[in-house]
């Protein structure tokens, strides 16, 4: 037995049953989990990995600035969007370049439709299926699934016994074809489902729902950045020409007839959040109030930089206002700066990099990314076939960032708590009125530190936070439209695009409130080329391995103490570990251990 203190405050006992989960996520999967279980099926020990490396720091050094938006947006093909966005805000800070209000709009428009878009796949696609057992559907009573639909959300008009029962009979058949899909390798028959069978036969149909009105909503994305995925974006401001007269057919400007299609999807996503997203979330978790309110905590320590402003460039008007909250304590909340490097630093003592001082952190301004992979002493397997990770030395491709040297957990869950903590109207009557609900549906009498601070918390903080966004955008429309009508049609500020404009040397530092967390990217500029571009990507604070001090990172201290009541079918783990909705697809090329080419596809 070998139990350690970590500074955070957990007790780690690597002895025990070692479970090991590889991969992790259902959408692209570079993601291992090892944990130790005791002989009473309690979680002891957790330990993180990211199984590939993403290199995008090292390809962008020596380009054009102006450029690096459209490689970091590869970065990820689920949170579309945000890198670019996130890249093209580093280089305008770093080049003092202010950008039109419209371009400012725009952008919020895009911005806050990725958050919906995202969250909702998460939810229904990713994430259900850790709580729901379609399995189980089959034997519901559509009369009783139609009634409770209408009891959980009366206003969503495809209700009826007879829509249910049609549901019901498409889910039979795609399970007696055999051709499972996203259902297969499910662990139906597990205990830790609880949901009555009506329950799993709504939520199977608004999955199905789900998977037809996503596509819709993306498509502001196309109108404003041209397609999706990967919408372009443009430092200076936004691709897109405004021009209320023009005809679509002679090119691609925005006209009234694109504002008000725009209109239209918003709208569809307000609804949605509004009559299925948020009461489907409440209602599945009253069914596992017992289970799993003291489970999934990482809460304690959050961090944000703030989104959102209603006014261009004051981050005082942050609706989601940005912060840091230690050890759970509410009543106090410090301000985030990600330009001071006491506050934002990256340390690689167990990731497979290599630092010329591994005891220390380095702001990314400063940040070097140099691969050093190696397993520890005391690992088992070989370095392309790993049975068991050496958590006491280097275990991960991600870095270890830590604010003023604290582990912090980022997401919807974090501005949840720092809204909640700071007293946002909106927030503070979203979160009582679901707690509300759902103590009323559940029996209980849970209050908000009590409830977010969980698995599930972070759950309904995300389709909080999705059904905050669908409002906000249509203030941003009409905000749009009536700049437009006041005159100004402007979509791109120019002045500074020629790089001889701009000074010899140049640093900027770019933040978004991306689906997963906090993402901020820093960037130096000499002589017009990029001298060295670091990215902390939300899923780097979360899935952080421990520091040279001891401190476990957020994906670990999540699953400290967890019941799992079949460690062979780990659902609570997956459940846990889904609901920060995990995102490790930053990989850029996979080569062989002596470089070879190991597979060469075309594409017709």
């Amino acid at each position: 037995m070998s139990i350690i203190q970590t500074p955070n405050g957990y007790s780690l006992d690597n002895s025990g049953q070692r479970v090991v989960i590889d991969p992790v996520t259902r959408i692209e999967g570079h993601m291992r989990c090892e944990v130790n279980i005791d002989e009473n099926n309690i979680i002891r020990n957790a330990v993180s990995t990211g199984t590939m490396w993403r290199g995008l720091e090292v390809i962008l050094k020596n380009r054009d600035p102006r450029d690096a938006w459209a490689f970091v947006e590869r970065i990820c093909g689920v949170c579309t969007g945000c890198h670019a966005l996130t890249s093209v805000r580093a280089v305008e800070d770093a080049l003092n370049i202010k950008i039109p209000y419209n371009a400012f709009l725009i952008r919020e428009i895009m911005a806050k439709t990725l958050q919906v878009h995202d969250h909702v796949v998460h939810f229904y696609h990713l994430h259900a299926l850790d709580w729901v057992n379609p399995v189980n559907a089959l034997k519901a009573d559509p009369k009783a699934t139609s009634a409770l639909q209408q009891m959980v959300s009366p206003s969503h008009p495809m209700s009826s016994p007879g829509y249910f029962r049609d549901v019901q009979t498409r889910i039979k058949k795609f399970i007696e074809s055999g051709q499972l899909g996203p259902f297969k390798n499910g662990y139906w028959d597990n205990p830790a489902y609880k949901l009555p069978a009506e329950a799993d036969l709504m939520a199977v149909a608004h999955y199905l729902e789900a998977l037809d009105l996503q596509k819709e909503f993306v498509k502001v994305h196309t109108v404003f950045g041209g397609k999706n995925p990967h919408p372009n974006y443009l430092v200076g401001g936004v691709p897109c020409a405004i021009n209320m007269d023009g005809d679509m057919s002679a090119g691609a400007p925005l006209n009234m007839e694109r504002l008000n299609f725009v209109l239209a999807r918003i709208q569809e996503m307000v609804e949605f959040n509004k009559n299925v997203y948020v009461p489907d979330v409440i209602a599945i978790a009253s069914f596992y109030k017992g289970q799993l309110w003291g489970g999934g905590i990482g809460a304690l320590n959050v961090m944000d930089y703030g989104a959102y402003p209603t006014i261009q460039d004051d981050k005082s008007t942050d609706q989601l206002p940005g912060g840091a909250i230690l050890n759970g304590n509410w009543d106090e909340v410090f301000p985030v700066d990600p330009r001071d490097p006491e506050q934002v630093q990256e340390f690689v003592g167990h990731s497979w990099y290599s630092y010329p001082d591994e005891s220390k952190g380095l702001h990314p301004w400063d940040g070097i990314t140099e691969p050093n992979y190696q397993l520890g002493a005391n690992a088992k397997g070989t370095n392309t076939n790993i049975e068991e990770i050496d958590e006491n030395a280097k275990y991960s491709w991600i870095k270890s960032p830590r604010w003023r040297g604290n582990a912090v957990e980022v997401g919807p869950l974090s501005r949840y708590v720092l809204a909640y903590a700071q007293g946002s109207e909106y927030v503070t009557e979203q979160v009582n009125r679901s707690l509300g609900a759902f103590n009323q549906l559940a029996g209980t009498n849970l209050d908000a530190k009590t409830a977010l601070n969980s698995t599930i918390g972070r759950t309904l903080a995300r389709a909080l936070e999705s059904e905050f966004c669908g409002d906000m955008m249509v203030n941003d429309w009409n905000s749009l439209i009536q700049n437009i009508k006041n005159g100004d049609s402007s979509t791109a500020n120019m002045d500074k695009w020629d790089p001889s404009t701009w000074p010899k040397e140049a640093k900027g530092v770019g933040i978004t409130a991306a689906p997963r967390g906090a993402l901020g990217h820093w960037i130096k500029i000499k002589d017009g080329k990029i001298e060295n571009y670091q990215c902390v990507v939300p899923t780097t604070w979360n899935g952080s391995p421990r520091d040279p001090a001891g401190n476990i990172g957020a994906f670990e201290a999540s699953l400290m103490n967890t019941p799992v009541e079949r460690p062979e079918e780990p659902v609570e783990i997956l459940r846990t570990l889904h609901s920060f909705d995990p995102c490790l697809a930053c990989s850029t090329h996979v080569m062989s251990e002596d470089g070879q080419e190991l597979a060469n596809v075309k594409v017709r």
